[in-house]
């Protein structure tokens, strides 16, 4: 395992002087490029078609000696084909730490993932803020948190998509509503943006954000799944009390993942990800979607 040290900045704001929506410096949707598949990078991905397949995803509570609030976990055994997870109380918020499993990986990422969230005997999660999908992560980083993560379940409301960057331990999200059942996502970084997509059964991909951040070379990128935030009562303030013991409450949530797959993003170097007239929303879809999604 990679042991690294960095901090997440907000980068610049976009420059002044913008491209017009013809000529040098604009990306057109005819010569975007898909990323590509292969590589180091291909070969962390994973279809959960056996068992043997969970060896290659790391605990954040194993490796960064954390509380593991994974109440179970299997692969091609309680769904067939899929990774199986189930957290106990826990939450991905502010200073707040829930279930993470990653692996390492460095450069520009492409994470492609099909997830369903449920609750334990409901379409939809019953209890507020149980959410699951992906998320990437810099290593270490307990004393300041540095992620994003794109998910889907309950926040205040059943049926939702939240994207959320969390920059020195503060958190923004944002979320829309969503239908439930399977879903796909794209957690990605190329050049100077990092962005979250989704896409619901049968649907189209959306661009849920687009964050202006500078991560380090290497994060952990990984499925993370977390649920039943009102049960920290009185210390849904107090982030460093909440991580210090595993949480009593009613748990909510099972997430199956049907397979995670990373790629390769690239952009032209006259592109800027952070100028929207540069790099328009339906180019940034197709510079981070597959082909074949």
């Amino acid at each position: 395992m990679m042991a690294v040290v960095g901090v997440v900045s907000a980068c610049g704001t976009v420059a002044a002087s913008e491209p017009t929506l013809e000529g040098p410096g604009v990306l057109t949707l005819d010569k975007a490029q898909h990323p590509t598949p292969g590589g180091e990078v291909g070969g962390a991905s994973t279809e959960f078609a056996t068992a043997k397949d969970l060896s290659m995803w790391l605990k954040l509570s194993d490796q960064e000696k954390d509380i593991d609030r994974i109440a179970k976990l299997d692969v091609n055994k309680t769904a067939k084909g899929a990774l199986y997870l189930e957290p106990k109380t826990s939450a991905w918020f502010d200073g707040f730490r829930g279930p993470f499993l990653y692996q390492d990986l460095a450069g520009d990422i492409v994470m492609h993932a099909r997830i369903k969230v449920e609750g334990k005997r409901t379409a939809k999660p019953q209890r507020k803020f149980s959410l699951g999908g992906l998320m990437a992560r810099v290593p270490q980083s307990y004393e300041s948190p540095n992620w994003m993560s794109i998910t889907t379940g309950t926040t205040d409301r059943p049926g939702r998509v939240e994207s959320k960057i969390t920059l020195a331990g503060s958190s923004k999200p944002r979320e829309v509503a969503a239908k439930g059942g399977w879903m796909e996502f794209v957690l990605g970084r190329v050049g100077r943006v990092c962005a979250a997509l989704y896409r619901e059964e049968g649907g189209e991909w959306k661009l849920a954000d687009r964050w202006p951040s500078e991560f380090p070379e290497v994060m952990q990128w990984g499925l993370t799944a977390y649920t039943d935030w009102d049960s920290y009562a009185d210390l849904k303030k107090n982030p460093d009390k909440g991580n210090a013991k595993q949480i009593r409450g009613l748990p909510d949530l099972r997430m199956t993942v049907d397979f995670v797959r990373f790629l390769r993003p690239e952009l032209p170097d006259y592109a800027d990800p952070l100028n929207t007239a540069s790099v328009p929303d339906d180019v940034l879809i197709k510079v981070l979607t597959p082909a074949d999604a």
